[in-house]
């Protein structure tokens, strides 16, 4: 049976570095070559990678994108469908895909649809396109759409009636739970719909606080699924289609991944691409014997390797033995460097340096505070010292309603739990201790009650409701943009509602503070939810 393959290049463009991108993009199409692969279709603005954000200003981009095109034009025998910044003779910039091959450039698709919400900011960069591409190729008939092209009804359907067959769909689309089968469930039925057979490739990686799954697929036009990417890994692959038949043949797609752990797996992403292209030797993390920082530490590991993991137990006199004997024993069975700095003299120090302004004033917060700030302190210094980066071990719910201190455990230049309910933090723990044939992450530290630890018999829930509670109301204002009074209704007790609400209100100067992190919700901390830190709203209706 007569047919012709095409090539998914799922692969992780370096932000910026052009030069290296397009080597990349060379060798994966010498690779689809030897693989038969008469097209390969890379991600959106592949040659720079996405988001870019105000590198696209810079004047040497023109040069640098024609210096890239010069490079793959070496590339032979392949059609090759990439993105690239197309900056025009008129001074326009558009979001742009081409189509080349031995050289030669056969066209070029001006990205039509530019989102400009949640994470997107694609209208402050380019100028939207108007007309659309279609090339024939081995007697088919291609189309082309970027990103946010396929989400456009109206702009699928204009392409749809120049009797396209296939739609090569070139995505940087981010990460959020359950967004990969998202996809895939709705395209299916715009392909059935349209009769139109989709090839969808997406970027994959970490970008700062972004995370780009990958999930690539090939959808025929009866709404089945001829080819499904893993998520969260690199991979160069080729789908036949069989003229006869007049579809992509089926392979076995790669299993739906769990919740937990598609959510893991796209921490573990974050973690390593930012540590590793930020430059750092390795990283560096304060292990209390609670769950948050032993989540991060099996993460840190799982990302990067223990040799390059640094661990350090600070316990003061409010620590309990069983934090300490926790910290020790997840250390020792995740191979790590480890060690213990006690903190009774940095504290006690900066008591008597403050005693002639505090004189005898009840303890409060700040006593508590200091703690955290002495702690904080020593990892910074043991980052400038040896070179490796701090991380946070703040998760979701902590960083909502301010229950974090400020130069203290916020210290860090990455927050890996920055975007994680507290309530998943307890699940995620539970899923990487059944991938291992041995916990990582005492069973102890899992069950007992949190603690910070920083004031005698100290427990989470003496300042905060339970946390499923918490969760509960965090999720319905933040993710769901839910009144106060709509939160009430839905039957949490009115004064819990209002201390929680009024907490996330007044903590908005330390989220803007704090490291970035991950975001594998629809609603962030760092680019989709910004508040004004001083503004005089008032919560209700």
């Amino acid at each position: 049976m007569k047919s012709f393959k095409i090539a998914l290049a799922q692969f992780s463009p370096h932000i910026g570095d052009i030069t290296s991108n397009v080597q990349k993009m060379i060798e994966q199409a010498n690779e689809a070559k030897k693989q038969n692969a008469e097209i390969i279709v890379f991600p959106e603005l592949s040659t720079i990678g996405y988001p870019a954000e105000d590198l696209l200003l810079r004047p040497s981009i023109a040069k640098r994108t024609l210096q890239a095109f010069e490079q793959l034009a070496s590339v032979k025998d392949i059609v090759m469908v990439f993105g690239f910044v197309n900056n025009t003779e008129d001074a326009q910039r558009y979001n742009s895909a081409a189509v080349m091959k031995d050289g030669q450039v056969l066209g070029v698709y001006n990205k039509q649809t530019l989102p400009n919400y949640g994470v997107f900011d694609e209208q402050r960069y380019f100028s939207a396109g108007h007309q659309h591409l279609v090339f024939e190729y081995l007697g088919h008939k291609f189309g082309v759409l970027i990103c946010e092209d396929v989400w456009s009804l109206d702009t699928v359907q204009q392409l749809a009636k120049l009797n396209v067959e296939s739609i090569l769909v070139l995505n940087s689309s981010p990460y959020e739970v359950g967004k990969p089968q998202h996809r895939i469930e709705t395209l299916k039925e715009l392909s059935k719909q349209l009769n139109i057979n989709l090839i969808y490739t997406n970027q994959v990686g970490g970008q700062d606080d972004l995370i780009f799954d990958g999930s690539s697929f090939v959808i025929n036009n009866s709404g089945a699924i001829a080819f499904q990417a893993p998520s969260f890994q690199e991979g160069l692959y080729v789908v036949d289609y069989e003229i006869e038949n007049k579809a992509y043949k089926i392979i076995e797609a790669a299993p739906p991944l769990t919740t937990m752990a598609e959510i893991y797996q796209s921490l573990v992403m974050a973690t390593r691409d930012y540590v590793q292209r930020s430059g750092f030797p390795g990283v560096i993390l304060g292990l209390s014997g609670g769950i948050d920082s032993a989540l991060t530490l099996a993460i840190a590991v799982d990302a990067i390797g223990a040799d390059k993991v640094q661990a350090v137990m600070m316990p003061y006199t409010y620590t309990s033995q069983i934090s300490v004997e926790d910290a020790t024993e997840q250390a020792k069975r995740m191979g790590v460097t480890f060690g213990i700095a006690e903190i009774h003299p940095i504290v006690n120090s900066f008591m008597q340096t403050l005693f002639p302004f505090f004189g005898n004033l009840p303890a409060d917060a700040t006593e508590e505070n200091l703690q955290a700030r002495a702690r904080g302190t020593l990892l910074m210094s043991l980052s400038n010292k040896f070179g490796n980066l701090v991380l946070s071990t703040g998760n979701k719910s902590e960083l909502a309603v301010g229950y974090c201190t400020l130069y203290g455990d916020m210290v860090g230049g990455f927050a890996v739990l920055k975007d994680v309910y507290k309530s998943i933090v307890f699940e995620l723990a539970k899923y990487r201790n059944s991938i291992s044939e041995t916990p990582v992450i005492p069973e102890r530290v899992i069950t007992r009650a949190p603690s910070a630890e920083l004031r005698p018999d100290q427990k989470d829930q003496d300042s905060l409701p339970a946390y499923d509670v918490l969760d509960a109301i965090l999720y319905a204002y933040l993710e769901e943009d839910m009144s106060q009074d709509d939160i009430i209704a839905k039957g949490f007790e009115k004064e819990i509602v209002e201390k929680v609400i009024r907490l996330v209100d007044c903590n908005e100067y330390k989220r803007r503070q704090g490291a970035i992190g991950p975001r594998i919700t629809s609603r962030a901390f760092n680019r989709e939810r910004r508040y004004p830190i001083i503004n005089g709203w008032k919560p209700g209706v």
